[in-house]
């Protein structure tokens, strides 16, 4: 989205490449894999590529033949498969890059390869690519995506064990045991889901264990009730500090107990104010705040769909699904499959393991030839928790010594250390547009214009 801003609101010629190992590009890991029962997480109201038109989802939708006679009403609150939402972006990567829209002055190409490393010259950099290609340029934007999950004990040399499944993103149905078999899943929150629901779909009847830390599923999606009280009119939250923000949060989270209201109200109403809070953290307060509050944060704030929800529900009470709270301590093989051992002394046999725990949070131990080249050049530094890497806040690079990078810049995941919510639409459309006003040096992008993102549940 980053190259479609920028082909769309310059006025003069650019050459843009897109690197992406994806082929087409735009639908990236979360819409590539196509499986109808994945749905997004969020209505489609809100799902606008663009935040200046928030009804461009819902019109790209209505000229789909499944949807074109669904009520308004309905469709702006249905949660649409995954792949729909992926065959939306490539749309818009056709008409702004490809096709007939794209903008006049602006010429495109979009390279099937990996970027592996990049090299800073007089002017410009040179990137270099897997297959011994070059390119020149004169900025770069990094939007390398989620990390693949961090190592779990034991996994070192499992690599290629055909009952490991390391990355969860890849397809992992042609290996399934039968149905008399148990399936590991290490991880109870989104990526879970998804294995979850697939297992469900192939028709696969067998015993499913999900491990993880607390044990907890993300929660549905609701329609909220009002509630006016939170924040209260003369409070800055930014101004707290985590240990009056959390006091304040359990207060009001209390008195919607009380009402028999759900406490996810609270998320809700945070979240046009996430960013600004978590900029307002110090460095002690953001690590307490991911090492105690993060998992039920994200249980709330991550939310799944009603019928989804309702599927993972049917699960646990026919028992084909188990959950285990308890830690990680180790895998090793055991006869034919895997055995995983668990904090609390209890042992899992699985057929299949799958881990699900989520995209490693430490960036300097990315699994990323490109990103470990350029912290070994001291083009980029991690920010202060190493959740990601430093950023001013036009978006651009600062290097090792602290000084703004002359030609690279960054969005998405990259920057959960910076601004924490940094992986949904409603923020990643808004830094596509500044991304592209800093390429372009002072356009004013709708992401200059949009003073507040509205949310949904």
């Amino acid at each position: 989205m980053s190259a479609v801003n920028i082909a769309r609101l310059s006025d003069h010629p650019l050459d843009l490449t897109i690197v992406s190992r994806q082929d087409p590009v735009g639908r990236g890991v979360a819409y590539a894999r196509r499986r109808p029962e994945y749905l997004l997480n969020v209505a489609a109201q809100n799902m606008s590529a663009f935040p200046n038109e928030p009804d461009h989802f819902l019109r790209w939708l209505r000229m789909r033949p499944e949807f074109k006679s669904t009520p308004d009403a309905e469709l702006r609150e249905r949660f649409i498969p995954r792949q729909i939402y992926g065959d939306y972006l490539c749309s818009i990567v056709r008409h702004h890059l490809d096709g007939p829209g794209s903008a006049a002055p602006v010429s495109s190409q979009a390279i099937i390869d990996e970027a592996v490393d990049i090299e800073a010259r007089a002017v410009g950099c040179v990137v270099h690519l897997s297959d011994g290609s070059t390119l020149e340029a004169d900025r770069v934007v990094l939007a390398t995506g989620n990390e693949t999950p961090a190592p779990l004990p034991g996994t070192e040399a499992l690599a290629d064990h055909r009952c490991w499944v390391g990355n969860p993103w890849q397809d992992f149905e042609q290996r399934l045991p039968r149905n008399d078999g148990s399936i590991v899943i290490l991880g109870t929150g989104l990526t879970a889901v998804d294995a979850i629901l697939t297992l469900r779909a192939v028709g696969w009847t067998g015993t499913v264990h999900a491990v993880s830390r607390h044990g907890w599923f993300p929660h549905a999606h609701f329609r909220a009730t009002e509630y006016p009280d939170f924040p209260p009119a003369d409070v800055d939250l930014a101004a707290l500090g985590l240990d009056r923000l959390m006091a304040l949060v359990r207060k009001h989270c209390a008195i919607l107990h009380e009402r028999n209201a759900n406490p996810a109200i609270i998320v809700n109403k945070l979240r046009p104010h996430t960013q600004r809070i978590w900029t307002g953290f110090s460095h002690d307060e953001r690590l307490t705040f991911a090492a105690e509050y993060a998992a039920r944060w994200n249980v709330y704030r991550h939310r799944i769909a009603p019928d989804i929800h309702a599927q993972i529900a049917n699960c646990l009470l026919n028992r084909q699904l188990q959950v285990h709270a308890a830690s990680i301590e180790k895998l090793r093989t055991s006869g034919g499959g895997l055995l995983v051992r668990l904090d609390n002394g209890q042992c899992l046999m699985g057929d299949l393991v799958i881990n699900a725990t989520g995209s490693s949070s430490k960036f300097t131990a990315t699994k990323s030839v490109l990103l470990q080249n350029l912290l070994h050049r001291q083009l980029v530094a991690p920010d202060v928790t190493d959740m990601g890497l430093r950023v001013s806040p036009d978006h651009t690079v600062l290097t090792r010594n602290g000084n703004p990078s002359p030609w690279l810049l960054a969005l998405g995941p990259l920057l959960k250390g910076t601004y924490w919510e940094t992986i949904a639409v409603p923020e990643l459309r808004l830094q596509a547009g500044r991304v592209a006003e800093t390429v372009l040096k002072g356009v004013r992008t709708e992401a200059s214009q949009v003073s507040s993102v509205p949310y949904y549940v």
